[in-house]
């Protein structure tokens, strides 16, 4: 019989402490975060596809292009402890080049200032792709939301199936 039914974050801290308990456990929990990583991977690649697509009207420079370090530090995160139990998709600020740490962000939005080669008499607005990060994940979330809630009743199915 199916029924409607929704999972929260205590739902999902309950099931990762109850493999905590399990004999082969941390292989379980391991599984579990591996298979909420993989519900929301479309997320993570949508996402980068989006920040790759962006325009680039800049002069060559050093380094690695912005688009590129971007993309590259979009990833999938499963917390199964703590107070932030789930799964999300985010953008690190690590390695950004140029010293650029809010790159992910200003991208995101409608863009930044900066001075020209370093002249502060001198600046610039330049525009980045708003909502490259956002508007994919928000489009399809019912779609992520049901691919998680499926990895913990599979997950669910397999601890019940063990006992």
């Amino acid at each position: 019989m199916a029924g409607a039914w929704s999972i929260s974050a205590d739902d999902l801290a309950d099931a990762a402490t109850a493999l905590r308990y399990e004999e082969d456990g941390m292989r379980l929990r391991r599984q579990l975060a591996k298979e909420l990583r993989r519900a929301v991977a479309p997320a993570v690649a949508e996402a980068k596809g989006r920040i790759m697509s962006m325009g680039s009207a800049g002069l060559p420079h050093e380094g690695e292009p912005l688009r590129n370090a971007i993309a590259r530090q979009v990833k999938a995160e499963a917390r199964l402890a703590g107070k932030t139990v789930g799964v999300r998709v985010r953008v690190s600020t690590r390695g950004m080049p140029r010293g650029f740490r809010q790159a992910p962000r200003r991208t995101n939005r409608d863009g930044w200032r900066h001075p020209v080669f370093g002249n502060r008499e001198v600046w610039v607005g330049q525009r980045g792709k708003p909502g490259w990060f956002d508007d994919p994940i928000r489009a399809r979330r019912a779609a992520y939301r049901a691919a998680v809630e499926r990895a913990v009743t599979d997950m669910s199915a397999r601890i019940r199936g063990a006992r």
